[in-house]
């Protein structure tokens, strides 16, 4: 339980890191509000056509009598709209990654120096586009794992009782650990771990990944918080990264850089 507390601690540090480099927090937050519009957009869309495709997949409801049928197909309409939301929580970490990956690796980066007890942090041995194509790859094989716990967990939620119970809880658990591996591939893809590598250890300690992630995911079900937070969020997933490879860091991890002028004076003094 320890590890609970623990994980919702460096949520709350990256966002207090983030609010203490102002500047890295401006252009972090581009990426987040281009998804966003993308979102959306795919949302209002699944709304509007939504009942359209229920009715279409279900034609052995139109003999039903009134009022079974409209009700069946309101709750699978209300349904597939939960599903579409939940891949939406689901993606919408990977797409912006995808989109912001110079901000994101640069932030990341500042954290991770700002962390380490020598001021120094580590960087990839690959060229850019190498690193994008891993990041996007890594992404499409993250979401389909997301979409197949999605697919089941729609299919238990048709469970009476437990699927408006447990399957909703254990949706969150989902989510979170899934966003956690997203966000946390960034420091740790830097470090050369593969998607193999870091789900591993992720595994090893999930109690720490779901009080980083589960909370997480519940705060990016508010509309356009997931846009204000994900630079936050990716400042917290890299301090939760150097806690699952066990390095040190260092007491003012969570403050801001010195400015270069205030370094010089502390040189000459």
């Amino acid at each position: 339980m320890r590890d609970l507390g623990a994980g919702f601690k460096y949520l709350v540090e990256g966002q207090r890191w983030v609010a203490r480099h102002g500047r890295q927090y401006g252009f972090a937050l581009l990426p987040g509000l281009i998804a966003l519009v993308l979102y959306v957009a795919a949302l209002v869309a699944l709304a509007i056509w939504g009942e359209g495709v229920v009715t279409w997949a279900t034609p052995f409801a139109d003999h039903w009598s009134s009022p079974w049928g409209t009700l069946f197909r309101g709750f699978l309409t209300a349904v597939l709209f939960a599903l579409g939301l939940l891949l939406a929580v689901l993606t919408f970490t990977a797409v912006t990654l995808v989109i912001g990956q110079p901000f994101y690796d640069n932030l990341s980066e500042r954290v991770d120096a700002s962390a380490s007890p020598d001021g120094t942090a580590p960087r990839s041995a690959l060229p850019f586009w190498r690193e994008l194509w891993l990041s996007a790859r890594d992404s499409v094989r993250i979401l389909i794992r997301a979409t197949v716990w999605g697919v089941l967990l729609f299919a238990l939620g048709l469970l009476p009782f437990v699927g408006q119970t447990v399957i909703p809880v254990l949706g969150f658990f989902v989510t979170g650990f899934f966003l956690a591996e997203e966000l946390t591939s960034i420091p740790l893809q830097r470090r050369g771990l593969d998607l193999r590598t870091r789900l591993t250890l992720l595994r090893s300690r999930r109690l720490l990944v779901w009080g980083y992630g589960t909370p997480l995911g519940l705060a990016f079900l508010v509309p356009f918080v997931a846009v204000f937070l994900m630079p936050g969020a990716v400042a917290g997933a890299t301090l939760l990264a150097r806690d699952l490879l066990g390095e040190e860091s260092g007491p003012e991890s969570g403050s801001p850089e010195p400015e270069p002028a205030a370094q010089e004076q502390t040189t000459d003094r």
